[in-house]
């Protein structure tokens, strides 16, 4: 364990793979970051938390929330801990920690490594900063928001290293009957892992692919 962290904020340091590989996972049409800048100006400060942990058995996995219904652009979705920035927060950085205890329950378990590349979400005008963690806690009893998370997913690493997960098709917005869209996707049966959260996963799955 402790070699794999060494190892994982080791390459969260370099270069990284950026928007080359977060764009490998974008649904179709989506436009590239400098014309999403031009388009919107004032996008809302928000964070998300990728946050690896260990099962019983000591394999790595990421937890996903599955959002409940509400009248929303991302109602039902699959999506990292996370949620926008509050002016009670220091830094984005808090943010994502923040918005993991409150959707997941964890906080003083969480060791901070880095931060992916920021990610802009046209639909809802949010810019969105990743950040990565670990739990130092093995299998981590998680408590999920009774308002906010309708179920906790977890996505194994050995699963994002696997191309078999990997699919392009169409996918379905809740509540929108009238639209589908067409994305590549994690399939990691019975959910689909697309957009955003798909997007930053894959450039996740880009830097942990050399030491995993």
């Amino acid at each position: 364990m402790e070699q794999f962290i060494k190892k994982l904020k080791a390459e969260l340091a370099k270069t990284l793979p950026g928007e080359t590989a977060q764009y490998e996972m974008a649904p179709e049409g989506r436009k590239k970051s400098d014309q999403l800048l031009s388009d919107i100006f004032n996008y809302k400060q928000s964070a998300v938390m990728i946050l690896c942990c260990v099962d019983v058995n000591n394999n790595w996995f990421i937890p996903l929330t599955q959002r409940f219904s509400y009248n929303g652009a991302h109602s039902g979705q699959i999506s990292l801990p996370g949620g926008k920035y509050d002016e009670n927060d220091l830094s984005l950085q808090q943010t994502a920690k923040r918005e993991c205890f409150e959707e997941i329950g964890i906080l003083d378990e969480i060791e901070m490594l880095g931060e992916l590349t920021n990610l802009f979400i046209p639909v809802s005008a949010y810019s969105v900063a990743p950040f990565v963690g670990i739990c130092k806690a093995k299998a981590p009893d998680f408590v999920p928001s009774a308002r906010e998370v309708k179920t906790i997913i977890p996505f194994y690493i050995n699963d994002l290293l696997n191309n078999s997960v990997l699919t392009h098709g169409t996918v379905d917005l809740e509540g929108r009957t009238d639209l589908q869209i067409k994305a590549p996707y994690f399939d990691v049966h019975p959910y689909k892992i697309w957009g955003a959260t798909a997007m930053i996963l894959n450039e996740f799955k880009n830097v942990v692919k050399p030491i995993f």
